[in-house]
This record gives C-alpha cells, sequence and structure tokens, in this order.
C-alpha cells in the first residue's frame, strides 16, 4: 500500500519508518531539509504533493486545518486522510465541512510517544502494543475504517478505538495532558533541582514528562481548555483534601484517602 505523510517528526517520522518495516510505500514531506535528506536516505520518497490512498498529517493542531484545506482539490476520489494530532475536537469540527467530500477525513490520535521529538529519535517499533484512536464522522462507513483497522494493526497497534471527538477530548484530559500539566509543576519546585542522591524511580517517573515542547503543549493544552480545566480543578480540591489532612494530623482521613487511591489504582490497571 501507498502512503503520504505530512511531517515527519516523532509521531510521523516513526509512522514512516513502521511503514517501511511493514512493507509499504512511503512518500512524505517535511518543512526542514535535513529531515526530508534523512528520510529519502531512509526509503520515503520526497514530495511536497501528496498521492496516495492513505494520507496521514502528522502536525500540530493549529497546522492541521490550514494543510488539509490547502490540499484539499488534490486529494484522488476515496482517498482517507487522517490526522494524529493529540486534540480532536478542534480539527474535526474545523473540517467538517468536508464530511460529505468525495475523499474521507477521519481523526486520530496514537497513543504513543516519547518526552523529545524530531525525525531522529523515530522508531518503527514506537507503537507496539499501542491503542490508536479514531474519530470519524457519522457519515462514515466501515469501508475506511476497515482499511485503517488492518493498516495500524500491521504497524504494531494492538487495537483501535472508535469515539467521538468530545469524549477522545475528555480523556485525553485526564490520560496524557493532565499528568503533563502536573509533572511540569512537580519539577518547577526549587528542592527539584537538588535531586541527585535524593531521588530514586518516582522522581523520575513523575517528571519523565516534563521536557516537552513547550510551544507544541501550550497549543495542545489551549486547543483542549475546556476539558483540561475540569479536571484539573478536581485535582485541585483533591489535593487540597490531602493537605488538610497532613496540616490537621487526621491519620484516618489521610489513610482513608491513600487507602482509596490504591484501590482505585488496582482497579483501572
Amino acid at each position: 500500500m501507498k502512503i503520504s505523510i505530512a511531517g515527519m517528526g516523532l509521531i510521523g517520522g516513526s509512522f514512516a519508518k513502521a511503514a517501511l518495516a511493514a512493507g509499504h510505500q512511503v512518500e512524505g514531506w517535511d518543512l526542514d531539509p535535513a529531515v526530508r535528506e534523512s528520510a529519502a536516505a531512509a526509503g520515503v520518497a520526497i514530495s511536497e504533493r501528496p498521492a496516495a490512498p492513505l494520507v496521514i498529517a502528522a502536525l500540530p493542531p493549529d497546522a492541521v486545518v490550514p494543510w488539509v484545506e490547502s490540499h484539499a482539490a488534490g486529494f484522488a476520489p476515496e482517498t482517507v486522510v487522517v490526522d494524529v494530532c493529540g486534540v480532536k475536537r478542534k480539527v474535526c469540527e474545523a473540517l467538517r465541512r468536508f464530511a460529505y467530500a468525495d475523499w474521507q477525513f477521519i481523526g486520530g490520535h496514537p497513543m504513543a510517544g516519547r518526552e523529545l521529538g524530531g525525525w531522529e529519535r523515530a522508531d518503527a517499533g514506537l507503537f507496539r502494543g499501542a491503542s490508536m484512536i479514531l474519530t470519524p464522522y457519522p457519515s462514515c462507513g466501515r469501508k475506511p475504517l476497515d482499511m485503517l483497522e488492518r493498516f495500524f494493526g500491521g504497524l504494531g497497534f494492538a487495537r483501535t478505538v472508535i469515539t467521538t471527538p468530545e469524549h477522545h477530548d475528555e480523556m485525553i484530559a485526564v490520560t496524557s495532558q493532565l499528568a503533563h500539566v502536573v509533572s511540569s509543576a512537580y519539577v518547577r519546585d526549587p528542592l527539584a533541582q537538588d535531586h541527585r542522591g535524593y531521588s530514586a524511580g518516582s522522581f523520575q517517573d513523575m517528571t519523565r514528562v516534563s521536557t516537552v515542547d513547550p510551544d507544541v503543549w501550550t497549543s495542545l493544552f489551549l486547543s483542549n481548555a475546556d476539558s483540561l480545566s475540569e479536571v484539573l480543578g478536581r485535582l485541585i480540591g483533591r489535593l487540597g483534601e490531602y493537605k488538610d489532612a497532613i496540616d490537621s494530623r487526621d491519620a484516618a482521613a489521610l489513610r482513608a484517602m491513600l487507602a482509596e487511591g490504591r484501590q482505585a489504582k488496582l482497579s483501572c490497571g
């Protein structure tokens, strides 16, 4: 199968490398000439004009919509275009006018990544065991979804999750964005700079995702501001309860909250 990829950073580059490893024909484009050169050396046919049955827009939220709009007239009938950015309502609503075009746009989000980006860190095995989330319009039939499930499964994804853009964004606020906010706030404590010799796995776990690109994640947070603010507010409330119990030396209340947290983790896995 031939695929086109716009943007070959960590995610787009990993899609390119995984697709090549799976035997697909890959063409792609990136604004960075050095990335284009490296991708070409890896077997990617460099082309600014996407011409494949499957097009993956691996671009930031603010870039996806203008890119799709500027290329819409050139997509062949039955082309499937999938974006892979971390918010879906903003993108899917803006592109809804193409819902009944002779090509299909389907929102997507691979649940995989790393703290640092770039083609050089892209990995053909990045998606192994991950979930691929798709947010199709109601007008989308099963044919493109079946094709995408086969394609993503062949790249190592363990499952494809079909949902709405709204549910995607409220879930991602909890499972991804909130963790990044907490990690960033946590590592900004002045004592964190003196952690060497005092830290082990817990510190590394809490700070792992604090080194993300601030420009990309500012865009992601603000594109999902209402959902993220809601879950952040709930977390702040729960943290206040822990602080109150600690300040008042209320062992019973503190133990109860810790036990509830332990059970919640055991229940969700």
